[in-house]
């Protein structure tokens, strides 16, 4: 079979000779099974499945969790086997968090699979039969009905009334007319009008086709082969722990070589001590409680989260949340309701508003304000009741509640346009009918009504207007277009109706009897309604410096209008698909910063949108519900799928599912997301001083050749209990209100900006040089070593407890408002005093900890060091804050 032909521009017969079929016999079963044993079934290749014990053991691949690793082989020569235990179980304790938050991983396949129909009805042989649609072969002549799953892509040769809802696929928010006509060559997959595509489903109507691609080769088959072949990009932070775990574990591996030759060459030490010295250094500096603290600051923000209906699947997925500059929307279910809602009727002399959305019978038709009762105007009542009549769809309540439509959207959001009316709307009986085809786009039905026969028509209002006018009415064909134009214009889809009075002895009805006659009696404007919800959020994104564009496969007339009533472009500039298909990368990374709306999109050009604002250094959050949106959810720095209309695929294609399918829920994400970035950023400045300072004292007795100020059990304790403990309080903080006034963190920030490389510096020198000052004034004045070395230990403890406060805000006042909004905090602070005061006091914790009881007057000197931090501390803040306000004051002159 000819690959990548463009079956659509073939006509039909063109398409049976290809494929050497017969449209009135279909294959023989024999060369059938030929092409099945050359083609393959139809039916999706199977993904290898990852063993769970790897995806377990995956979560141990991080340069922190390394740095565990060697801290516990350190502890292990140490023969300090305790330490060993505690800080594996950590490292299995981040691992496990990991895994169960990742657990539900990659089924994208699988449930593609799930979307492929179960049967189809083909012709072979002569012969009509029911078979498994896996067993479908190229030139198979399929017929399709309402209320089919389409088993395959096929070129269709007959339609009848026949109309597909491709949303899934396409974007398209309503139902497709098909033909079966053939296309020009540069058709885009939206607009394809004489083919069906494997997923999609018929919503009304018959038709029959040949079968032109199968499993792999489907438009379906295409997304499940990009979705695998897209690559998941990696979340900023883990870039920058990953960047700053090597810095850490470089730092320590040169600064140990060194120290380690000084010693050894210059300081003349003992090598089994000095390696014990050493090895005591690169314990202190090593941050081993750096990774539990990060991943239960961001299981708090993926709780936090939940809370608000958003389910984040990775922890380091939050803090992405929290640097998104783009959202890249779908519009389709995500912008818009996926409902189509009546807006707006129009009369020859008068015009309503429709109040309501979606397929719910809720709502008003209102004039003035004011809601208009039928009874009162006959023509509305005629509409109303045209409309409910000419029609072939139901609406109905699921067992959720929720309403939906069965068959047509177009023709359900109609009769939920009746049910509003405040009195019951009749729907006659139908004597004789014309169905709806898209060759000559409308319906019409022979119905009574009080002893009147009339013919009533409803349609594409164009094609009303040349059979209700002649050339000599102008005048009624300028006012009627111009109504609809207007309409067109605000985004709307707009349906015509149309009646004709015939005799009583009218039976039967055909096309002739349409010619003349015809009396428009006005136009129902459409809409595929936008979310209420997701117009504020859009503004509260953008206010906070994100951009929203909005991604679509509907025209692009009706994005421009929907995306303006939004709040997204300005109605005028738009880029269609097959437009994107003819720029360079260069061209479309320049073209995706000019423009917002983009239409008539294919999976391919989502994915090359998200891939081009990447190139412009954007983060990017790409939301959507459909098969068709997964390869770019995939491919998006966050993908985010719709939690109740999304398909499965486009869930499990995604970092974060919205529950409530709320756009609003996003703004709430971003919000978090900085929120998680703020505190870990703090956490990271309050840890890495502690290290610093640890290294220092170790350092320095190794310079001047005194003993070891703290044991290597005791700078564990720090490292993994005290510094993580205190650390906890820090992801309780609250965002600060002008947080989300701020545009987006570029996506090359450092994690580490200069100012906390100096504030880490200064401090770690600041407390190490207090701690060695106090630690070798004790020694010249004749204390025990063992009194030495606990009074030593509190003062690191106590004086992160005062660096706590000062951490809570970067660069404020710490006693600024908010000070008490943080009971953590105060909670913390109490509860490590008191396992501090029983780890000097206790038998069995200074056993433990190699620690000895001290005199009240002794804790004087890890308060007055502590102390000391946090008043420095303060006056250098109040220093940064002034310079910074002397360098905005001068920038505001300067402009």
């Amino acid at each position: 079979m000819p690959e990548n032909r463009k079956w659509y521009h073939l006509e039909s017969s063109e398409v049976v000779s290809t494929l050497e079929t017969d449209l009135e016999s279909g294959l023989t079963e024999k060369e059938a099974r030929a092409r099945i044993e050359t083609h393959g079934r139809n039916e999706l290749p199977e993904k290898e499945t990852i063993p769970e014990w790897k995806k377990f053991i995956s979560h141990f691949n991080d340069i922190l969790i390394y740095v565990l690793f060697l801290a516990a082989i350190i502890t292990f020569l140490l023969n300090h086997r305790l330490d060993t235990v505690v800080i594996i179980a950590v490292v299995i304790v981040n691992a496990t968090i990991g895994y169960f938050q990742e657990s539900r991983a990659e089924k994208e396949l699988n449930n593609i699979r799930n979307l492929l129909s179960s049967q189809a009805t083909v012709l072979r042989d002569g012969q009509r039969y029911d078979i498994d649609a896996k067993e479908l072969a190229p030139g198979d002549i399929v017929i399709l009905k309402a209320g089919d799953k389409v088993p395959a892509d096929i070129r269709l040769d007959y339609t009848s009334n026949f109309n597909v809802e491709e949303s899934a696929l396409t974007g398209e928010s309503s139902s497709v007319e098909k033909s079966a006509e053939s296309l020009p060559k540069e058709t885009t997959l939206g607009d394809r009008l004489n083919m069906v595509f494997s997923g999609t489903a018929v919503a009304s109507g018959y038709a029959t086709g040949i079968v032109v691609e199968t499993a792999q080769s489907t438009e379906l088959g295409k997304i499940n082969t990009s979705i695998s072949e897209v690559e998941s990009v990696k979340t900023p932070l883990l870039k920058q722990t990953d960047s700053l775990g090597k810095m850490i574990s470089i730092a320590i591996l040169v600064i140990s070589l060194l120290t380690f030759a000084y010693g050894y060459f210059i300081g003349n030490y003992d090598s089994y001590e000095l390696i014990l010295y050493v090895i005591g250094m690169a314990v202190g500096a090593i941050p081993e409680g750096l990774p539990a603290i990060l991943s239960i600051i961001l299981s708090i923000g993926v709780r936090s989260m939940a809370d608000q209906n958003a389910i984040v699947k990775s922890l380091p997925s939050v803090e992405t949340l929290g640097a998104v500059s783009v959202i890249a929307s779908d519009k389709t279910g995500t912008l818009t309701k996926n409902e189509m809602t009546v807006t707006t009727v129009h009369l020859e002399n008068e015009s309503f508003n429709v109040t309501g959305t979606g397929y719910a019978p809720e709502g008003d038709i209102k004039q003035d304000g004011q809601v208009v009762l039928p009874s009162q105007n006959d023509l509305l009542k005629q509409f109303l009741s045209m409309v409910k009549t000419v029609n072939t769809s139901h609406i109905r309540q699921d067992d959720d509640g929720q309403w939906i439509v069965s068959g047509d959207p177009t023709e359900g959001c109609l009769i939920t346009l009746s049910e509003k009316a405040t009195e019951e709307i009749p729907r006659h009986d139908i004597i004789e009918k014309i169905p709806f085809d898209s060759s000559y786009k409308y319906m019409a039905a022979l119905v009574e009504v009080d002893n009147q026969k009339m013919i009533w028509v409803k349609g594409a209002p164009d094609r009303l207007f040349d059979l209700a006018f002649s050339n000599a009415e102008q005048d009624s064909i300028d006012f009627w277009n111009n109504k609809m134009s207007e309409r067109a214009q605000e985004g709307e889809r707009v349906i015509g109706v149309a009646y004709k009075k015939v005799s009583s002895d009218k039976e039967t009805i055909d096309h002739d009897d349409l010619v003349e006659g015809l009396e428009v009696v006005g136009l129902a404007g459409i809409i595929d309604p936008p979310r209420e919800d997701a117009i504020k959020a859009i503004k509260s994104a953008q206010k906070a410096g994100i951009k929203v564009k909005m991604i679509t496969g509907d025209h692009r007339d009706t994005a421009m209008a929907i995306g303006k009533q939004m709040g997204i472009g300005d109605g005028k500039k738009a880029l269609e698909g097959n437009e994107l298909d003819d720029l360079s990368d260069e061209e479309l990374k320049k073209a995706v910063l000019e423009y917002d709306i983009y239409a008539r999109t294919s999976p391919e050009n989502k994915v090359a949108l998200v891939r081009a604002l990447q190139a412009n250094d954007l983060t990017v959050a790409m939301t959507g519900d459909g098969v068709n949106d997964a390869p770019a959810l995939k491919r998006a720095d966050i993908g985010v799928a719709m939690g109740i209309k999304g398909t499965e695929v486009a869930k499990d294609a995604s970092e974060m599912i919205l529950v409530d399918d709320n756009f609003q829920t996003i703004f709430e994400a971003v919000r978090e997301g900085r929120l998680v970035y703020d505190n870990l950023k703090k956490s990271i400045l309050f840890i890495l001083p502690t290290n610093g300072a640890e290294a220092l004292l170790t350092f320095a007795a190794i310079m001047l050749g005194l003993s070891m100020p703290l044991t290597p059990i005791q700078i564990l304790w720090i490292n993994m209990m005290t510094s993580v403990t205190i650390s906890l309080a820090l992801a309780f903080e609250k965002l600060d209100p002008s947080t989300m006034d701020k545009p987006p963190r570029p996506k090359k920030t450092r994690i580490l900006s200069p100012y906390y490389i100096f504030r880490i510096f200064y401090v770690s020198v600041l407390v190490g040089g207090s701690v060695l000052f106090m630690n070798t004034t004790m020694i010249d004045s004749g204390y025990n070593q063992e009194i030495i070395n606990t009074i030593t230990f509190q003062s690191i403890v106590i004086s992160q407890i005062f660096y706590l406060f000062n951490c809570r805000k970067e660069i404020e006042f710490a006693f600024g408002k908010g000070f008490f909004a943080n009971r953590s905090a105060f909670i913390v602070s109490a509860l490590l005093i008191a396992i501090q005061i029983g780890v000097t006091y206790l038998p069995f914790m200074q056993s433990v900890l190699g620690t000895v009881s001290i005199e009240g007057q002794y804790w004087l000197y890890p308060v007055l060091i502590g102390l000391i931090v946090f008043l420095v501390v303060e006056t250098e803040k109040w220093i940064t804050r002034t310079i910074k306000t002397i360098k905005t004051i001068k920038t505001i002159k300067t402009r």
